[in-house]
């Protein structure tokens, strides 16, 4: 699996060290509301996974399956919600959980229709932010890392599937998605 990894552009150490940090302003941000944390699955899964222990909060959690890109490397511009929340969250302080964002188009969707459900307030956390691509005004509150135009697996990011596993984010070698 490493053969095709180009680099890492984050390890594992400064993964943490920023998880730590965005648990502590939450909990600060956060303190005395009604927080529900909204993952967005899959690439999500482990970043929320590590964000919510870092969260001294009560708090909700419920999923989201959201996807415009199947097997592609980019956005097709049509959103599905593929599972949507179990949970009533009108009058409750969302915090939607994110991979990473790009174009911005599916969490521009996403809010939209998280808003018609009444919540108290709706914020935005991601791991990765990739501005460069943008297509669409989006407030990020929470922001792990700003990374640059280019495709990045691990830490539960995916291309095809797979990749999801490896501990770090990196850059995958342009010839596995070209071929």
């Amino acid at each position: 699996m490493k053969d095709c990894i180009k680099s890492i552009l984050i390890d594992e150490e400064a993964l943490q060290l920023k998880i730590k940090e965005l648990g502590e302003q939450i909990t600060k941000d956060y303190q005395g509301k009604d927080l529900f944390v909204i993952c967005i699955l899959k690439g999500a899964v482990m970043f929320v996974s590590d964000l919510i222990k870092r969260i001294d909060l009560p708090l909700e959690i419920d999923f989201m399956a959201i996807s415009s890109y199947g097997n592609s490397t980019k956005s097709s511009g049509i959103v599905r919600i593929i599972k949507d929340l179990n949970e009533e969250i009108k009058g409750k302080h969302i915090l939607i959980v994110e991979d990473i964002i790009d174009s911005g188009l599916t969490l521009s969707y996403l809010i939209d229709n998280l808003k018609s459900r009444e919540p108290a307030s709706v914020a935005i956390c991601t791991l990765l932010d990739k501005p460069d691509n943008r297509k669409t005004d989006i407030d990020i509150v929470y922001t792990g890392f700003v990374v640059p135009d280019e495709f990045v697996v691990g830490y539960g990011l995916d291309y095809a599937e797979k990749y999801r596993n490896l501990p770090f984010i990196a850059v995958l070698k342009e010839e596995v998605y070209t071929k």
